[in-house]
């Protein structure tokens, strides 16, 4: 069975998982053909990650 992660270590993973949805937008807004659905989708999940890594810190 695999222990639980800590709230550190999670956050860790978060902040990764934010940096790596941020290079991904960026990299999708130098492409010709832009694709609103996914960047959009890509920004949501950002926030949402945005927020969890704030809810840990609280």
């Amino acid at each position: 069975m695999e222990e639980p992660m800590s709230a550190e270590s999670r956050k860790a993973a978060l902040e990764r998982k934010h940096a790596a949805l941020e290079a991904e937008l960026q990299s999708l807004s130098h492409q010709p053909s832009l694709d609103g659905l996914q960047a959009i989708q890509i920004k949501r999940e950002k926030l949402r990650v945005k927020d969890e890594i704030a809810r840990l810190k609280t």
